[in-house]
């Protein structure tokens, strides 16, 4: 692990920096993995976990898509085999897990956002901009009335 950051300022006093460190040095492992398998061209764990740790701050603590404050204390936390166990009620219990969404990405870059792990396991591949048209359409099937400007 290189040079340890400072803490955002929201995660001041909530959470030890060798933890956020490790978190942010696991998420950037993962999506370059990802994005190597991609294709994505020079790609390294070093500019990922600089450029997460950017998104995490713009973020202020809160997810991208809903504004939903996210719950930090569970970084880190997510064990796969409870999650099979707990099926539902386990994945409830983490749903504003924070995690790391890719935006913008091309073949020769990638840009993170953070969102809840709920939002970003029902956005999955779409991009925002297909997240919101399909959140439009789900909320006018229920009878709801979209007004962008109200």
């Amino acid at each position: 692990m290189s040079h340890q950051r400072p803490l955002p300022a929201f995660l001041e006093g909530r959470l030890l920096p060798s933890v956020y460190e490790r978190w942010l040095a696991r998420k950037a492992a993962a999506h370059v993995k990802r994005d190597r398998k991609r294709g994505y061209q020079g790609v390294t764990g070093a500019v990922y976990r600089a450029t997460i740790h950017e998104a995490v701050v713009r973020s202020e603590g809160r997810d991208v898509y809903t504004g939903e404050e996210l719950a930090w204390h569970l970084i880190s936390q997510y064990n796969n085999d409870e999650s099979e166990r707990g099926r539902h009620q386990y994945k409830a219990d983490v749903a504003l897990l924070p995690t790391v969404d890719h935006i913008d990405s091309s073949l020769s870059s990638s840009g993170f956002c953070i969102c809840a792990w709920r939002t970003n396991h029902a956005k999955n591949d779409l991009s925002h901009q297909a997240l919101i048209d399909l959140c439009i359409k789900v909320l006018q099937h229920a009878g709801y009335t979209i007004d962008k400007d109200a």
